[in-house]
């Protein structure tokens, strides 16, 4: 199979790399960022637990990973995007957060648990 085959691009067709460059610079830095949050958020929930047929997905590890990531993401970017953004991906990742400890059959340490690094101890 050639490369552009696997690409999903017909044989003898190259994807207009220029065009492609120009489509994503016109994204402003705040929806590119949104997008990247709700996209480790939505696979966090999956490796929670959280989607349908929930237990055939759950992966705490993989979880764990994904929520530091948004969490170092969405604190990080917090004061570049404004609060409009930052509060709801806040939100989300706080739930995330509380959704691991409730899953995890042996408790973290206060501040220890998935992102609190970056945010800190996660009341309930």
């Amino acid at each position: 199979m050639s490369d552009a085959a696997a690409a999903g691009q017909p044989s003898g067709q190259n994807p207009d790399f220029d065009s492609l460059t120009r489509d994503i610079a016109d994204v402003p830095a705040v929806e590119v960022i949104t997008t990247v949050a709700v996209h480790l958020m939505s696979s966090a929930a999956v490796n929670l637990g959280l989607a349908e047929e929930g237990e055939q997905h759950k992966d705490l590890d993989e979880a764990r990973k994904l929520i530091h990531a948004l969490a170092g993401l969405v604190t990080a970017s917090a004061t570049e995007i404004g609060s409009y953004h930052a509060a709801p991906l806040r939100d989300g990742l706080k739930s995330l957060q509380l959704a691991f400890r409730e899953a995890s059959t042996v408790p973290d340490e206060p501040g220890q648990g998935p992102g609190e690094k970056f945010t800190g101890h996660v009341h309930g």
